[in-house]
């Protein structure tokens, strides 16, 4: 399965509104999961089963709350039982079908 999700504190450390600090704390544990994952400006997708999958985002979750009393968590799943390689795989479709229309 993928798992995008982005998870932040619902309310920031300081009168900049950054949330670098605790962002990055969660970033720590997804890289130190071993789990193929991409980060962007808005999300980090991880591909795994289920429960490899949800416990990232809950020990995220639980890091990113070290700041702040609440914790902001959007999440979206692609669940396709018996794939793997799909965080690469659906670029490479996806440009292919791209590429069939020239």
């Amino acid at each position: 399965m993928l798992v995008a999700f982005a998870v932040a504190p619902a309310t920031a450390a300081d009168d900049t509104g950054s949330v670098h600090a605790a962002v990055a704390d969660a970033i720590a544990i997804v890289r130190a999961s071993g789990l193929p994952h991409h980060t962007d400006a808005m999300f980090t997708t991880i591909e795994g089963d289920w429960d490899e999958c949800m416990d990232v985002v809950h020990r995220c979750c639980e890091a990113v709350g070290q700041h702040s009393a609440r914790v902001s968590l959007v999440l979206k799943a692609d669940i396709r039982p018996g794939r793997t390689g799909e965080l690469q795989g659906k670029l490479d479709r996806l440009e292919k079908a791209l590429d069939e229309r020239s």
